[in-house]
């Protein structure tokens, strides 16, 4: 039986959010050089597999979570699923800017909230694990309970464990992860054996990698 984590990967792979590419490498936003880009937003557009997606985001936190009052979207990736989410749990929904706004009310939370409410925040994407702790960050500066985050996926980079580990204590949950998705690219035959050692030295050394 296909484990949940290869199961989002092939979805991952199905509609083309994620794209490998070693020979010829993307550049981040960071500058870093990456054989892979991830845009999980285009999982939106397929009703079935962002069901399939929703669905499992709700097991994830039913099954991790006690007490959950909110709903919160780290912007912009995650702003929709994390609204369905909130849907399909009858929950209130916020989303969370990476900084507030320039005009107007300023806030950098949009959406009803209190202080106190447990909140479960939703991301589509991890990297570096950095806009995803300032969300959290930013809740628990606003007086929320964050207990803990749920993303589509993460590159589980050392860093990023790291950080959410040792430094943050965030309770973090993955729907799938770099490794299986590299296992189902190559189950595919989407890449070549000789591609995958290098796609993990990648993994362990981004910011240098390609330099």
């Amino acid at each position: 039986m296909i484990s949940s984590e290869k199961q989002v990967a092939g979805y991952l792979l199905d509609v083309g959010a994620v794209q490998l590419r070693p020979a010829e490498p993307f550049t981040w936003a960071s500058g870093w050089k990456s054989p892979i880009y991830c845009d999980n937003r285009k999982l939106l557009s397929f009703p079935q597999i962002r069901t399939a997606i929703r669905d499992l985001t709700v097991r994830t936190i039913e099954d991790h979570f006690k007490t959950v009052d909110v709903i919160a979207g780290v912007a912009t990736g995650a702003i929709a699923m994390g609204a369905l989410v909130a849907e399909k749990m009858d929950k209130p929904f916020i989303y969370v800017r990476p900084k507030p706004k320039d005009h107007g009310m300023e806030n950098q939370i949009e959406g009803v909230f209190n202080r106190g409410d447990r909140v479960v925040v939703i991301e589509d994407l991890i990297s570096t694990g950095t806009s995803s702790l300032s969300a959290a960050n930013a809740l628990s500066a606003a007086g929320c309970i964050v207990e803990g985050m749920v993303a589509v996926f993460s590159y589980n980079f050392p860093s990023a464990r790291r950080e959410f580990e040792y430094k943050s204590g965030l309770e973090v949950y993955t729907l799938s992860n770099y490794d299986a998705l590299i296992q189902t690219a190559v189950e595919r035959k989407l890449i070549s054996e000789a591609d995958i050692e290098m796609l993990r030295g990648w993994r362990f050394k981004p910011e240098t990698w390609g330099v």
